[in-house]
């Protein structure tokens, strides 16, 4: 009897021990998914890596080796952990009131939004892995560059000319370097071919054309927050000349590297794909000459989508062509 009512009551504890763990196991899933509020998910601005995804496709055009299974996996971890992360944890420093790229009206920031990049940047450096330690440590080294960029105690944005060369850099040149590195397998002394360096020139120079006129609405809110941007140092005249010039030196390169691939007609084919980007720049350019009003958070968001669309589709375009060879 005795025998029967000990291992009744311990049945009882070792059920009671796993509804315990059970619990526990279930209250840290619900904790874990509540740091992805609807705030938190807002301010990560998924949508907004479609504008960064150009750098990523120029460099899948111009790999000679495509191992498409890590090519996958890169774009997995950049364009839906590492620059949502970085746009988040942006957000999460600036606390922005007024529209920031991707966001008209953005709602307030939480510790929440400061755990959610935290964790999405340890699952891309370790899934880097998956691709190679070399891709890994690039992952690593963005993250640290884009932190600095926002970080209040270190805060590159807030320098004018810092700023600009930090994205200038890192945003272009360094995202192409780290796309190729992933496409391709090459060794890191391997990635710096001429050809290569001339990519990232390309990349580099297109994403400064555009960077500043993203700035251009946001002349008076960076400025009560400290930061001088190169577009508030240039003024609204001087943001669309400075991109103009970019821009042309962007295609400059471009048809030099095209003329030594022998590929003249996909320099063509860009000059007119381009032409509606073109045509809305000089458009808007003109409304801000006559009204700096019209430099503002529809019209930025509105080049930033036709350039995104254009550039993603002559990219795709090249894309086809390394395989299909049409030019």
């Amino acid at each position: 009897m005795c025998d029967l009512l000990f291992s009744a009551f311990r049945i009882r504890r070792n059920e009671a021990n796993n509804n315990g763990f059970l619990k526990s196991h279930e209250m840290s899933k619900i904790l874990f998914l509540s740091w992805f509020d609807r705030s938190t998910i807002k301010h990560l601005r998924l949508p907004f890596s479609f504008f960064l995804m150009p750098v990523f496709l120029f460099a899948l055009s111009q790999a000679a080796n495509v191992h498409w299974d890590t090519t996958v996996i890169a774009f997995v971890i950049l364009h839906l952990f590492v620059f949502p992360s970085s746009n988040g944890y942006n957000s999460y420093q600036d606390r922005d009131t007024t529209s920031i790229g991707g966001l008209k009206h953005p709602p307030k920031v939480s510790r929440n939004l400061f755990r959610v990049t935290l964790l999405m940047d340890m699952v891309a450096v370790a899934a880097g892995f998956l691709v190679s330690p070399m891709f890994s440590s690039f992952i690593f080294i963005f993250i640290l560059v884009s932190r600095a960029y926002s970080y209040r105690n270190v805060r590159l944005k807030k320098y004018a000319v810092i700023g600009f060369l930090t994205v200038f850099l890192f945003q272009g040149a360094f995202v192409y370097l780290m796309a190729y590195s992933a496409i391709s397998h090459y060794s890191f002394v391997n990635l710096f071919t001429m050809n290569n360096i001339i990519c990232m020139s390309v990349a580099s120079f297109f994403i400064g054309s555009i960077y500043p006129l993203t700035q251009i609405y946001q002349h008076e809110a960076d400025k009560r927050d400290g930061v001088i941007s190169i577009s508030y140092k240039l003024g609204y005249n001087g943001t669309f000349v400075f991109s103009a010039i970019l821009f042309s030196i962007a295609t400059v390169f471009l048809y030099y590297y095209f003329n030594l691939k022998h590929q003249q007609v996909a320099l063509v084919l860009f000059i007119i794909l381009m032409l509606p980007v073109i045509i809305d720049l000089s458009v808007w350019f003109k409304k801000v000459r006559k009204n700096t009003d019209n430099a503002n958070f529809e019209n930025t968001m509105k080049m930033n989508l036709l350039t995104s669309i254009f550039m993603n589709l002559f990219f795709l375009v090249l894309i086809l062509n390394n395989h299909y060879t049409w030019f």
